[in-house]
């Protein structure tokens, strides 16, 4: 067995142009970074249309790729792969069927999709780097319950679909506002047989008492104050959690990813429900934890010797050119993180390229031309890591900076396996 073992980790990869034909210095930079990896994960954001074809399941951010973007994602050296998010069903079952045999065609360590429920929760396994790597990858919504797995019944068929973890949106809202929401719900006369028929093709959200509103298809619940309340369903936490646990009694470097688009009003901002779910999948036994959603870079907390990446934006972005919405500059740049390992297990430290998507000199409100990820270079890097270092303080995390890169040393404080 090696004496190190390293794992590099990316934004999500949105990719639906095939890059091999691109030349650039600054791109054979962060080849050279992601290549060193035992491990190199991003996670697919997209759904493939292969021979099982499928059809748009949404509207204006449906989107799909050809087999080939895998091709071009295993030659710059990716070998893993989530395949957990909003876009795994854009093309419904067949989109599930056509990636599924895609990815497996070429080997990829996998996980987040499957035939039916039982399929997409288990997960993927494969031998890098001299050790056993686990994924487990999941998707918190918020989105259509038929774009989930499920299994067989005795009334329905099983369902292609992603790896849900169950969880529910509600607003918090103080008392007085609350009376006036009800108030409003009888003036309308809003009754069970309409809110069932406005929730179609899901069924409505069950609420609790009378502390609770099915206003809808929104759940307003009576709290202190005004905010966003997103609950993890404990059953459904449970079944990802004693996975992740198997895996670890089994000795694997355990990865675990949440995908979710619950961001907070400033999105690079971290949700407690995140944190509070990654630290759960680090004490069932998962050495790294990555999530991606907010196309924007979050932050980094290191628990119980354990790198958790809150949010790493995007690493490939290809959206369409009427989508003017991803102007912002931090939609754009991001980071690539190469945590290294001993040969025990212990995380020693973690090296962190700040990238942008296209280079620095692209024009704001468009992605034409952003086709790859640019090793960051002058104040732009120094940006990028100053802000990811002041994100990351607030949970921790000390990141040293020197010139264009940055480095996080750590003590020997937990081991894998």
């Amino acid at each position: 067995m090696k004496d190190h073992f390293c794992a590099v980790v990316t934004g999500q990869s949105l990719i639906t142009h095939d890059i091999r034909h691109v030349q650039d210095e600054r791109f054979v930079e962060v080849e050279r970074f992601l290549q060193q990896g035992d491990v190199v994960f991003t996670n697919f954001e997209s759904t493939i249309l292969g021979k099982h074809g499928g059809w748009p399941t949404k509207g204006k951010y449906f989107g799909y790729s050809r087999p080939e973007v895998l091709d071009a994602l295993q030659d710059i050296g990716f070998n893993a792969l989530a395949l957990a998010n909003n876009h795994a069903f854009d093309l419904g079952p067949c989109g599930i069927r056509s990636t599924l045999e895609e990815v497996e065609a070429r080997s990829f360590l996998h996980a987040g999709i499957g035939i039916d429920e039982a399929h997409a929760a288990t997960l993927g396994r494969r031998n890098l780097g001299d050790r056993q790597v686990s994924l487990l990858a999941v998707d918190a919504g918020p989105g259509p319950a038929n774009m989930y797995a499920a299994n067989r019944t005795d009334s329905r068929p099983a369902r292609p679909g992603v790896n849900r973890l169950t969880s529910v949106r509600k607003i918090g809202v103080p008392d007085g506002h609350f009376r006036r929401l009800a108030r409003l719900g009888g003036h309308l006369q809003s009754s069970p047989f309409e809110l069932t028929n406005y929730a179609q093709p899901d069924d409505p959200p069950e609420v609790a008492g009378d502390a609770e509103i099915n206003f809808y298809g929104t759940v307003f619940s009576q709290a202190e104050n005004f905010g966003r309340l997103i609950e993890i369903d404990p059953q459904s936490a449970e079944m990802h959690l004693s996975a992740i646990r198997q895996a670890a009694s089994q000795g694997d470097f355990v990865i675990a990813y949440l995908h979710h688009h619950h961001w907070e009003p400033g999105w690079q901002d971290v949700p407690r429900w995140v944190q509070a779910f990654a630290r759960m999948c680090v004490d069932a036994g998962a050495a790294l934890f990555v999530s991606h959603g907010a196309p924007v870079l979050q932050a980094l907390e290191i628990y119980n010797g354990s790198p958790i990446f809150y949010g790493l934006g995007n690493f490939l972005f290809h959206v369409r050119p009427d989508e003017n919405e991803w102007g912002p500059p931090e939609v754009w740049q991001s980071i690539v993180a190469a945590c290294q390992y001993d040969g025990g297990g212990t995380l020693q430290t973690i090296d962190l390229l700040p990238v942008v998507i296209g280079g620095e000199h692209q024009p704001s409100e468009s992605g034409i031309g952003r086709l790859v990820p640019l090793a960051a270079t002058g104040n732009v890097a120094r940006d990028i890591l100053d802000g990811f270092a002041a994100r990351s303080r607030s949970f921790g995390a000390e990141i040293a900076i020197s010139g264009y890169s940055g480095t996080i040393a750590m003590p020997p404080t937990r081991k894998f396996g």
